[in-house]
């Protein structure tokens, strides 16, 4: 059985964390005279709580709870001031696509109990890559600049595919794109420039393009593949019109750094 495609998803749950830059604490000095005599306990000034609280330590390490992010595993290690960056094409939903949807997941589920539906759905164009605070607004820009001028274009999704990421943590049932394949490979190749211009990993040398549908911790591959996708694949091709219900435009490129998102239209 061959080996089940990447997925270029980070394992951390803290995408949507907000990973805001933490400046640096002063410490309070001390004094080089000192008083001839204290005053007196009675003579003292209540110090306010805004000074009491002033030089706390606010460096702690950020609890990593998988129970808090459904069991994931963190691929790189939290750090403050590093933000999780993902480009990638938002796919729109319509009623007929849920409906395909919730067919595809109960019959999966009879194979995988533990597979959940995906929150949002999207295409990657970038591997999950850090990013400095500061580096943000000249990223967002510089890929503004590339997208302005990329015709927008349809594309359809509509092959079943599972999917690992790179730890073989998390398993995923998408659907791979089968018309559109060319104009993904020609928006990652501008994507790879500003990677390459801020000196980050670049997307994988030979993508599968597809939309993610449900996702699982562990690898599953083996409960997946062979009679369980056969079948999940009838389900699609037997499914109404499903040339039309897969088909999407691709209108806009968006990025996501922590927990902001910046929204890029397409020509």
């Amino acid at each position: 059985m061959s080996a089940a495609p990447l997925v270029g998803y980070s394992s951390s749950g803290s995408e949507d964390e907000d990973e805001a830059e933490a400046g640096a604490q002063a410490r309070p000095g001390t004094g080089g005279c000192r008083r001839a005599q204290s005053p007196l306990p009675s003579q003292r000034l209540p110090v306010p709580d805004s000074v009491l609280h002033m030089f706390l330590d606010t460096e702690e390490e950020p609890e990593d709870d998988r129970e808090k992010h459904g069991g994931r595993v963190r691929t790189f290690p939290h750090e403050r001031g590093n933000w999780a960056t993902h480009v990638y094409v938002p796919y729109e939903t319509r009623e007929e696509f849920l409906d395909l949807l919730d067919l595809l997941l109960s019959h999966a589920q009879t194979y995988v109990p533990r597979l959940v539906q995906m929150e949002a759905f999207h295409l990657s164009l970038s591997q999950s890559v850090v990013l400095r605070h500061h580096w943000i607004l000249p990223f967002v820009q510089a890929l503004k600049d590339r997208m302005a001028s990329f015709p927008r274009f349809f594309f359809t999704a509509n092959r079943v595919k599972i999917y690992t990421n790179q730890e073989k943590t998390r398993t995923f049932v998408g659907l791979e794109v089968t018309s559109g394949h060319a104009q993904f490979l020609d928006l990652v190749s501008e994507v790879d420039r500003v990677m390459e211009e801020f000196d980050l990993t670049t997307f994988y040398q030979d993508p599968s393009f597809h939309v993610s549908l449900a996702w699982c911790v562990g690898d599953a591959r083996l409960p997946l593949e062979g009679r369980c996708l056969r079948e999940l694949q009838n389900i699609v091709d037997e499914f109404e019109d499903p040339e039309m219900v897969l088909r999407a435009h691709a209108e806009l490129v968006r990025c996501k750094s922590g927990n902001k998102f910046f929204s890029m239209p397409l020509k």
